[in-house]
């Protein structure tokens, strides 16, 4: 497997993923992803932008992984919100653990120090991942949101980076 940056041409594959991810009702609140690559980008850092794939396919994607912003104010430019989406044929092969190792590489060189993630309890294996990679849980935010009509909470993950120049 591979892990290369996000090019427009992966929208496909990257939606299948995303759609693959809503369906399971523990990824996120959405209900249906983007109909179009544009729509999806906006809402996304251009930087960070990444997907996984096999070494044979570059156009077979596995998972992706992209920051979006968590504030317009300029004191929060290098805090972050991790989306992460593994195919549902690629899970537990380690695409999701190649995808943040290089995520948060990139944000580290893009001058992010904090990465921060908000997951439903459930999602075990979402947690596992961020656990693996020393995001650790902030809080808890009670009955934040409506998801088909039940009340959700979220775990408030964070990950500060360990680089001296992005952490003192």
């Amino acid at each position: 497997m591979l892990v290369r940056p996000l090019r427009p041409e992966d929208w496909p594959g990257v939606r299948r993923a995303y759609v693959e991810g809503i369906a399971t009702g523990q990824a996120t609140f959405e209900v249906e992803a983007p109909a179009d690559f544009e729509t999806w980008s906006a809402g996304k850092l251009p930087v960070c932008r990444l997907v996984a794939h096999p070494v044979e396919d570059e156009a077979d994607v596995l998972g992706w992984a992209a920051l979006s912003s968590v504030s317009s104010r300029p004191v929060y430019k290098g805090v972050a919100e991790v989306g992460i989406y593994v195919a549902e044929r690629a899970r537990g092969r380690g695409v999701g653990r190649a995808l943040m190792g290089r995520l948060i590489a990139e944000s580290e060189a893009n001058g992010i120090w904090t990465l921060q993630s908000a997951v439903f309890p459930e999602n075990a294996a979402t947690r596992a991942l961020h656990g693996a990679f020393g995001f650790r849980e902030v809080g808890r935010r009670e009955r934040i949101g409506k998801h088909h009509g039940v009340w959700r909470d979220t775990l408030l993950l964070e990950r500060r980076s360990r680089l001296p120049e992005l952490s003192s």
